[in-house]
């Protein structure tokens, strides 16, 4: 209350001494309101009618500030605003991509997320004007009958004065307060379809540990091969050129026959990049001395990784186009473990995303990887840093310690272990034991998601079952949920909470399961690998890579993803494309 008002014209008029004259106004009761005016004309105000003009300022300021207006205003913004937007002159050529905005107005209730954010963006770019505003005389109407009482010479002035606080300060104030909500409720809708979209890509179905070769194809530099052994490790990467314009195509065959044989490798990877579509071709075409499936994964976010400091720490020795080819191999393995290491931000899914705001973005992505990588559990033999980190309970640097100490001592063969890694205490070990596995170690219940602090219970529960713990690993377990009956009093018996008991057999039942299926595999039509080869009615089988509100982008393996949009996704009407698709589904198209 004691900060001095900002300089308006209502404060310049209440230091003239007109404040009184307002009072009476508002009344609405003075009979003859010139006279009165002209007993306020002295010092700065001139004449009546300037000493008229400071009261209805002072006025207009009392109808800006009263809650009962603003209310009513918003009220109307509520109900009818509508957004409107126009191309700045002359800079409809610059503005073309947003040709479908330059005469652009909809009730903005009904303005989707995408819509709003692309008007957002060209008004940001200087090339829209935008405006939000209602039905200017149902506001007017409203504001009237809440402040003019009667049909005097005052009543007219409050009118008039309320029709400028309207126009002058109302209205911009409450346009503002709405294009920052809309643009807020947008942000909100598209980092929902982002989230949604990351986390079905994190959940892909992971090949597991095979030993792979992987191929991030190129054309004029050649493609750069790499072979990894099952738990990622480079073993060796040299360049082919199968393609123009070098064409060494039997080198290239010869030396892939070479490595196949050399690293027993199980499994290709091929970036869907520049010359994904040739490269997969030109190796379905050899023959190799055993079935080697081919698969196609997402390149999205691999040359961020490459120059990225995780990737120079694990790699110090090679250059940008082998950790990029390392990143292919290892995201065919297991999606999740390669693409912690990337900003969600570069994964290329969602949509407008430097539209929005990147804080709360930020947010939100890392919270889905973080759900991700508890709920998928990780293999604390196996598991890098980055994805340590996002374990509950693990700061970067202790996960860094527990490589470290990986590295030093061997593997863990005991999740108490995991107690002597420097800087984690028991609170931390409380929340993360339960999400860290391992196979194969002393005790078989590690290799469940089964927290050590109801390991005394599991060990019950099977000696109450007739079975060892080694039958966990030897999965003879199932059906065991069958065999319980009454949950409630053998929990009660245990001493644990039956939901407790439930999470407990549902582990033990089918321990370290994955929730990622098996993988399904995209098949590509060998005969359409450029745009030119597509013909009006094929239909073809392709991935999706991104779910947007307005549709789907499908990789058939032309270099381009097609667009199929909302309206042609499915017979029924469907608000959007994820309640029909998500990422990573195979399609016909």
């Amino acid at each position: 209350p004691y900060k001095p008002k900002r300089k308006t014209r209502a404060e310049a008029a209440r230091q003239k001494g007109l404040e009184p004259l307002a009072m009476i106004m508002m009344l609405q009761r003075e009979p003859n309101l010139t006279a009165k005016a002209a007993t306020f004309v002295k010092g700065d105000v001139k004449d009546t009618e300037d000493a008229l003009k400071g009261a209805r300022d002072i006025i207009a300021e009392q109808v800006n500030e009263n809650e009962c207006a603003r209310n009513a205003i918003r009220n109307q913004f509520t109900r009818q605003a509508e957004i409107t937007a126009k191309v700045v002159k002359g800079k409809e050529e610059e503005a073309a991509k947003y040709r479908d905005y330059f005469d652009f107005s909809e009730s903005l209730k009904r303005c989707t997320s995408h819509r709003l954010l692309a008007i957002r963006r060209a008004e940001s770019e200087g090339l829209l004007k935008v405006s939000i505003s209602p039905d200017d005389e149902a506001c007017l109407e409203r504001l009237d009958r809440q402040f003019v009482h009667g049909n005097n010479e005052c009543s007219h002035q409050v009118k008039e004065a309320t029709a400028d606080a309207y126009k002058r300060l109302l209205k911009p104030s409450i346009e503002t307060e709405f294009a920052a909500q809309s643009k807020e409720k947008a942000d909100d809708e598209a980092i929902r379809v982002f989230t949604e979209n990351l986390r079905q890509l994190l959940l892909s179905p992971p090949l597991g540990q095979k030993r792979v070769l992987a191929i991030d194809p190129g054309f004029r530099t050649g493609c750069k091969v790499v072979c990894l052994d099952a738990q990622g490790n480079l073993l060796h990467n040299e360049n082919i050129y199968p393609h123009p314009p070098v064409n060494k195509t039997g080198e290239a065959a010869s030396k892939l026959r070479k490595m196949i044989e050399a690293y027993e490798i199980e499994a290709i990877s091929i970036g869907n990049g520049t010359a994904s579509r040739e490269t997969e071709d030109f190796i379905n075409q050899q023959t190799f001395d055993r079935q080697i499936p081919v698969f196609v994964v997402s390149e999205q976010g691999a040359s961020i990784y490459s120059a990225s400091k995780i990737a120079r720490d694990e790699f110090p020795d090679y250059d940008v186009t082998v950790r990029g080819a390392v990143s292919i191999g290892r995201r065919l393995m297991d999606p999740l473990a390669e693409l912690v290491k990337i900003d969600p931000k570069s994964i290329g899914v969602g949509q407008y995303q430097h539209d929005m705001n990147q804080k709360k973005l930020g947010e939100s992505l890392n919270g889905v990887v973080e759900d991700c990588v508890n709920k998928v559990g990780v293999d604390l033999n196996t598991a890098s840093a980055p994805l340590l980190s996002y374990i509950s309970g693990i700061s970067s640097a202790i996960a860094k310690n527990i490589v470290a100490y990986r590295e030093e001592n061997g593997r863990f063969t005991d999740r108490k272990e995991l107690l002597k890694v420097p800087k984690l205490g028991p609170k931390a070990f409380e929340q993360c034991a339960g999400f860290m596995r391992i196979s194969e170690g002393k005790n078989p219940l590690d290799s469940t998601g089964v927290h050590p602090e109801s390991y005394a219970a599991a060990e019950k529960l099977l000696k109450k079952q007739g079975y060892e713990p080694a039958a966990i690993t030897a999965h003879q377990l199932t059906g065991l949920g069958l065999t319980i009956g009454d949950y409630k009093k053998l929990a009660e018996e245990l001493g644990i909470g039956e939901i407790t008991l439930r999470d407990i057999v549902k582990e033990l039942e089918k321990p370290a399961r994955d929730p990622r299926d098996e993988m399904p595999k995209p098949i590509l039509r060998t005969d359409v690998l450029e745009m030119k080869d597509l013909k009006e009615g094929m239909v073809l089988k392709g991935t999706v890579r991104n779910v947007i509100d307005f549709g789907v982008f499908v990789d058939i393996g032309v270099h381009q993803d097609g667009l199929v949009h909302i309206s042609q996704i499915t017979d029924r009407y469907i608000k959007h494309p994820l309640e029909a698709v998500s990422v990573g589904d195979i399609v016909d198209v």
